[in-house]
């Protein structure tokens, strides 16, 4: 990304050629505060939380209820775990489709969905590419000019997205485009480190704080001064030290392992996750005032599927160093019909594999990873008896989120004693069958002493 490109004034960087026009949707309610409206964009969330978009005063409704999600084919809602549950036209939902004039029912309190009679316009950004970033879709261009925006604000911000989308380039996007470029872009997996490293990676530690403290060392908020820390799988981040890092967003120091001294640190908090947030706080398994305090900014990159017209740009800029490896428009058509449950990570690899042989083989090696020949499908080991007989009771007397929560906690051991009697401890194995990260599938064997 050049020089030129990086300012603060969108419409000085688009011509009504570069702009599209929407109708947005607009959701009304009343409740102990009075009558309310408001026009929604993107991701929305819904609660009796002062922190989210729709603030309901209503005692009956969760602090983060649902979220609503403003798609191509229109809004769709998504219960969050919610004390009394979220209805749409009457009909009870975990997740589903609004019909435009549809009527949802949070606790008590009834919010109408319409649209707007006029149309919206939202500026596109005006190239194919920002930064490390590649794409020509509408939807991608309207996340850059977000992106832009938010690269010249020090306010932390929140990457959500399936894996494999990209969230570590759109996080280096926004620290190459930003005021801190020239300091540092560290990143930190939380996800990777084991759990007694996590303070000591992040904070740093004193000489001698420990059993092979040698020497003093910096954390990675310390390293990162004057620059950017990016906090990939946040997710994956103990509870105890999610309140110290809290701490450390509120007062911008840190104290190492065996000091007392409070170092301030400039540096700029970029987080990403694949996992529910959302629905995490509501369980209690990530802390709320921690959510609102990374998601200042929240981001959320599409996946592939909803944008496949990108699919023939990226294949032509991951084959830009290959100038003769073309792929016929025929395996181009097939590729952009693909679902790419991988997303880009799965198309890049794609691109790797046309490469080292063909496009056409390549293409076939894509499709045999993800639909394998009846003959190749191992056969599921039996399922133990006592999974069958020891399903949780459905007790009325008991509240509607305890029963779901035995039953997800049910459905999680006995799938992954299935998955363990399939394929021994070979947890890679174990991930990519169940399409799940290795440090989740990690946190459930632990979680249900597997």
């Amino acid at each position: 990304m050049t020089g030129d490109e990086k300012t603060t004034d969108i419409d000085a960087k688009v011509d009504l050629s570069l702009i599209t026009q929407r109708r947005r949707p607009r959701l009304a309610w009343s409740d102990a505060n009075g009558a309310h409206a408001l026009e929604l964009d993107g991701r929305t969330l819904l609660g009796s939380s002062p922190h989210v978009a729709v603030s309901i005063a209503d005692r009956a409704v969760s602090r983060l209820h649902a979220e609503l999600e403003t798609r191509s084919d229109g809004v769709w809602i998504r219960d969050l775990g919610s004390r009394n549950g979220t209805w749409v036209d009457g009909t009870f939902v975990i997740q589903a489709r609004v019909e435009p004039a549809g009527r949802l029912k949070l606790g008590t309190t009834t919010l109408a969905l319409s649209f707007e009679d006029e149309p919206a316009r939202v500026p596109l950004w005006p190239h194919d590419r920002y930064g490390p970033l590649v794409a020509r879709s509408e939807i991608m261009r309207e996340l850059f000019v977000r992106l832009s925006q938010y690269a010249d604000s020090d306010a932390p911000v929140l990457i959500q997205g399936e894996t494999g989308t990209g969230k570590e380039l759109v996080a280096q996007a926004m620290h190459e485009a930003s005021p801190r470029s020239e300091g540092p872009f560290v990143i930190v997996d939380c996800g990777a480190l084991p759990e007694t490293l996590v303070e000591s990676e992040l904070f740093g530690h004193a000489r001698g704080a420990f059993t092979g403290a040698v020497a003093p060392r910096a954390g990675a908020f310390e390293s990162a001064g004057g620059g950017t820390v990016f906090l990939d799988e946040i997710g994956e981040l103990p509870l105890a030290m999610q309140s110290k890092l809290l701490r450390v967003l509120e007062s911008q120091t840190v104290r190492r392992l065996g000091e007392t001294e409070q170092r301030r640190v400039d540096v700029r908090f970029v987080s990403a996750t694949n996992r529910d947030l959302q629905a995490m706080v509501a369980t209690g398994a990530f802390r709320e005032d921690l959510f609102f305090r990374l998601a200042v900014l929240p981001v959320h990159v599409p996946p592939l599927r909803e944008r496949a017209e990108d699919v023939p740009l990226l294949v032509e800029h991951f084959l830009a160093s290959s100038p003769n490896v073309v792929v016929p428009s025929d395996t181009m058509e097939q590729l952009v019909r693909h679902p790419w449950r991988g997303n880009v990570r799965e198309l890049r690899s794609f691109a790797q594999r046309a490469r080292a042989v063909s496009p056409a083989a390549a293409w076939a090696m894509t499709r045999g990873a993800e639909s394998p020949r009846p003959s190749t499908i191992p056969h599921p080991p039996p399922v133990p008896a006592s999974s069958t007989s020891g399903l949780p009771p459905i007790a009325v007397d008991a509240p509607f989120k305890v029963l779901r929560e035995r039953w997800v906690d049910h459905l999680e051991r006995e799938y992954m004693k299935a998955l363990l009697a399939k394929h021994g401890r070979d947890v890679g194995k174990i991930a990519d069958e169940a399409e799940l990260d290795r440090s989740y599938v990690h946190r459930l064997l632990r979680k249900h002493d597997l």
